[in-house]
């Protein structure tokens, strides 16, 4: 048995089996975080951003927005710092006048956060695992539109 051999059964001997597919699961992750960031997926990955934003969009209503404060018992000023959304934006909306997406998407962040989830055609409700459902708003290029 050469020395190259005797070490290779060394290490294997004293190998713990978990580490292996702790291995395996590393390299996934860096697999998938190296395929996820390449020029390729771009394109891709901006899709479903896209996507979660349409249906974010969709699911919160200016309904919801009133309940969801009232749910959590905040005002309209609260809602206001808590978001970083104007007030004055806050009130057009729940009085089903027209916002841009991104104030709207800053209201549904902002509760998502706090655990609400929302559907269209019922009132929010609390959801397990609902945190992060809306994309944060912040990164978005028109974010400095907020109203």
């Amino acid at each position: 048995m050469t020395a190259r051999q005797e070490q290779r059964r060394e290490t294997v001997e004293n190998k713990n089996p978990f580490d292996s597919a702790s291995k395996q699961l590393y390299k996934n992750t860096v697999y998938f975080e190296s395929a996820l960031s390449s020029p390729e997926n771009t394109m891709a990955s901006q899709a479903m951003k896209i996507t979660l934003e349409r249906i974010a969009l969709f699911q919160f209503t200016p309904a919801h927005c009133a309940q969801a404060r009232a749910m959590l018992g905040w005002s309209v000023e609260e809602l206001s710092r808590e978001s970083g959304v104007s007030v004055e934006a806050i009130e057009r909306f729940e009085a089903r006048k027209e916002v841009l997406d991104v104030t709207r998407l800053a209201l549904a962040y902002r509760f998502e956060s706090e655990g609400l989830a929302f559907f269209p055609g019922f009132a929010p409700g609390r959801g397990m695992n609902v945190r992060g459902t809306t994309p944060n708003p912040v990164g978005r290029a028109d974010f400095a539109m907020v109203e």
